[in-house]
């Protein structure tokens, strides 16, 4: 594969994520994103002319319920704030995780 990931592409993506990695980290993460990127390629290459699409091998099915709001298991707005740190015209104020 042509395109190798490098140290900096890591650390710009987990400073997106807002998630604190260092440089061995890095490194590693460079790495695993690499082979990824690589089983990725060798499943482009396969040929699966005639294989019909599936998203789901086993058989089951999902089991649905009517979409009914139960009243007795809900908060009303006041009770949900009611143990809230601080809260604004009956929101909840948190502190800001997006810098830019």
């Amino acid at each position: 594969m042509s395109n190798k990931i490098t140290i900096q592409q890591v650390q710009h993506i987990a400073n997106l994520a807002n998630i604190p990695v260092d440089d061995s980290e890095a490194e590693r993460l460079a790495q695993g994103f690499e082979e990824t990127l690589e089983t990725i390629e060798d499943l482009k290459a396969v040929n699966t002319e005639g294989v019909e699409p599936t998203h789901q091998v086993t058989g089951m099915e999902n089991v649905l319920r009517e979409d009914i709001v139960d009243k007795s298991r809900t908060f009303t707005q006041e009770e949900a704030l009611a143990n809230a740190k601080q809260t604004h015209q009956g929101f909840f104020v948190v502190p800001r995780i997006i810098k830019k």
